[in-house]
């Protein structure tokens, strides 16, 4: 097996699900008598609220360099939102940073969707780590909640979410935003923060909801087991 370096922290929470779910999917092929080599940094979660952009490269890429020293063979980042450092940090070192849009991506691509909602905090939605990622790689298109709800859902990413709360208002609030980018043309959903899928699990929704933490940790056990 090939040894994965997880850059997590934003928020332990997500780090956590992440941990979990490789393990008992790897398990899941090799048996439990074993279990993959990972290697985890956890960063303070205050790094990205601050949002200082270059400091934040610059930890990112600190990071992947002591995880590459370390033995990784590839890093895998436990959350959305800091896949923005991504163009920065992955010519800087040797080895490949499994991308969240890459994984997502493909997973629309053999549901035939075309067109996908992005819900998630306002630096996922607004930045172009992943539209871009999608638009260029696949022909996709990206809509985005529009006027307050934009903000709204910056709101309960960041001040519920990644501080663990999972409220029936939030719950409420996505299902309606996910109502309203079926009547815009969506044809399934990004869950583009690593806590939705918590917040919505067992949920159904009017569009099928692609779990970009499903779909990356998918990723990342591929990769751990591809030989």
């Amino acid at each position: 097996m090939k040894t994965l370096g997880l850059i997590g922290g934003t928020s332990w929470h997500a780090t956590v699900e992440y941990y979990t779910q490789i393990n008992q999917k790897v398990s899941e092929v090799i048996g439990k008598q074993a279990n993959p080599e990972l290697l985890i940094y956890s960063i303070n979660i205050e790094l990205m609220r601050e949002q200082n952009k270059e400091k934040i490269n610059s930890k990112y890429l600190e990071v992947s360099k002591k995880l590459q020293e370390a033995g990784a063979e590839a890093i895998i980042i436990c959350a959305n939102t800091p896949h923005m450092v991504y163009d920065y940090v992955q010519p800087k070192i040797d080895i490949p940073i499994l991308h969240i849009g890459t994984a997502t991506g493909k997973a629309a691509q053999v549901s035939k969707m075309k067109t996908l909602g992005l819900l998630g905090n306002k630096p996922t939605m607004t930045g172009d780590f992943i539209s871009s990622k999608l638009k260029n790689d696949y022909d996709m298109e990206v809509i985005i909640p529009e006027g307050e709800s934009l903000d709204k859902s910056h709101y309960y990413v960041s001040k519920e979410l990644t501080q663990g709360t999972f409220s029936d208002e939030a719950k409420s609030f996505y299902l309606n935003q996910i109502r309203d980018m079926k009547k815009r043309g969506a044809e399934g959903i990004i869950l583009g923060c690593t806590e939705l899928p918590i917040l919505l699990k067992g949920i159904d929704s009017e569009l099928p909801m692609l779990r970009t933490t499903d779909l990356h940790i998918k990723m990342a056990v591929e990769f751990i087991l591809e030989n």
